[in-house]
């Protein structure tokens, strides 16, 4: 006698491991938004901006804010010291927020010739509008905007900062070099110091290209205007800051003496000036290891990552700063250095950030 198999499903009606696909979910959702980022434009009175949010989404701590520079965008200027291997410490415990000036993302489309462009402080008063949502050019934005917003604002760090308007010389020049020179020209004189233009390292190549064949150069250029009919930030010892500031600059950089008037100009209880020794327009592409660890103690000054490990300034501080820093003087001055989804609703962020910019 045969007997036929029977295929029997047997659903389980209380799985053992509940919520484990749920936790696979959510884990690849961490790893997306810190590895490739969330993408928003948000809408300001000025304006739309381009907002890429990284990092962790579960922290109490500030945000990380930053703002590119004039020709770059927030990939070109800060990706490679924020998937530096020794920065994941600090991306993994930490929101970030990477803010591109109007029209300047990848991909922008080009503006209208009718299309009035936002001033400085225009743009300075957008980037609240991000947070409640959530170099030279941006140093003087964050700073316009710790100024205007002096309680949202935990700490500021300002690559190659020159604080100052143009003078009648600057300006006289800059428009016999409007003449003369290409744009691209213009905003690599601006970018790198002579010595590296006339080096023509693979760096330097790279932009000059990637200028060149950006599909909105318009807006570049537009941005470029803005940035040149700037007025001064009026920096003040007594009243200009009321957070813990570090300023940072390449000791070739095309804005190292305006960085280092700028550092006199400061309260030296407060600000931690790091001046990198042989590093040029762009260090925190240069240079990432030392602006990490140096980025590291900031935070630390700043009472977060009390138990970060830090190596390479503590083992060889000589070689990675230029000038006086010592731990002893950082801990007695408190903080002070011595080396520089689209169209929608973001998802809500700190009341406080901490501001970077090149």
């Amino acid at each position: 006698m045969t007997t036929e198999m029977q295929e029997i499903a047997i659903t389980e009606e209380k799985p053992l491991l509940t919520g484990q696909a749920e936790s696979k979910d959510a884990e690849l959702a961490a790893r997306i938004l810190l590895d490739q980022g969330q993408e928003h434009n948000i809408e300001t009175p000025h304006g739309v901006l381009h907002v890429t949010l990284h990092g962790t989404r579960t922290t109490r701590r500030p945000a990380i804010l930053t703002f590119h520079d004039v020709g770059l965008d927030n990939k070109s200027c800060f990706s490679p010291l924020f998937k530096f291997e020794e920065m994941q410490e600090i991306v993994k415990n930490f929101t970030l927020i990477h803010v591109d000036a109007p029209g300047q993302e990848e991909g922008a489309a080009p503006y209208p010739a009718s299309y009035q462009y936002p001033s400085m402080d225009a743009i300075a008063e957008m980037i609240p509008s991000t947070l409640l949502s959530s170099h030279r050019l941006s140093s003087c934005l964050l700073s316009r905007d710790q100024m205007a917003n002096p309680d949202s604002v935990e700490g500021l760090v300002l690559v190659n900062i020159d604080p100052d308007a143009r003078g009648w010389i600057d300006w006289a020049a800059q428009k016999l070099s409007s003449v003369t020179s290409s744009l691209t020209e213009q905003i690599m004189s601006h970018l790198f110091s002579q010595e590296e233009l006339s080096s023509n390292s693979d760096l330097v190549q790279s932009h000059r290209e990637r200028i060149s064949k950006a599909s909105n150069l318009v807006n570049i250029e537009l941005l470029w205007k803005t940035y040149n009919s700037r007025r001064d930030l009026n920096i003040d010892r007594s009243s200009s800051f009321k957070c813990p500031v570090m300023l940072v600059v390449g000791d070739q950089a095309p804005y190292e003496e305006a960085a280092v008037e700028c550092n006199s100009k400061m309260d030296p209880t407060t600000t931690s000036f790091l001046k990198m020794a042989d590093a040029g327009g762009l260090p925190q592409l240069t240079q990432p290891a030392k602006l990490t660890e140096a980025f590291k103690y900031f935070i630390q000054g700043m009472g977060y990552m009390a138990s970060s490990c830090m190596t390479r300034l503590s083992r060889s501080r000589t070689t990675s700063l230029s000038s006086s820093y010592s731990m002893e003087g950082s801990r007695s001055r408190s903080r002070t250095l011595s080396q520089g989804s689209q169209g929608g609703q973001m998802p809500p962020s700190p009341s406080q950030t901490m501001e970077v910019s090149c």
